[in-house]
């Protein structure tokens, strides 16, 4: 799921840099706390669950935002598949974007419900 793009030197200025990705790092695993989304500037991540790839998302891909809406474990484990530049977007970051760009929260369900309807297909 691709999400409208974003300002990633706009957040950068306003003090949230971006987080750089070697192929083959866990960016997190199931089960750790979460409190940051992420937004693919560029590369790919893998999506994991049970040990079986789920989902392979690339630039302007979002992944993570189950955790920053509701404060729960990580449900899944992303993976840099290549080398990989993503912006952490915490809670904080979160309502500075929708500040600043309001259409980004709408992305955000869009690209959740998205991932609802793609769990509920056959």
């Amino acid at each position: 799921m691709a999400i409208a793009s974003i300002d990633f030197q706009m957040l950068a200025n306003a003090g949230f840099p971006p987080a750089c990705y070697a192929a083959g790092d866990v960016i997190f695993a199931e089960g750790d706390r979460g409190d940051a989304m992420y937004v693919i500037r560029n590369g790919e991540v893998t999506v994991e669950h049970g040990g079986r790839v789920i989902e392979t998302l690339g630039g302007g891909g979002i992944f993570g935002e189950m955790a920053l809406i509701d404060g729960s474990v990580r449900s899944a484990t992303v993976r840099a598949k290549t080398d990989c530049e993503v912006a952490p977007i915490n809670e904080k970051t979160f309502l500075f974007l929708v500040h600043e760009t309001p259409f980004f929260a709408i992305a955000v369900m869009r690209a959740l419900a998205g991932r609802l309807r793609h769990m509920n297909e056959p």
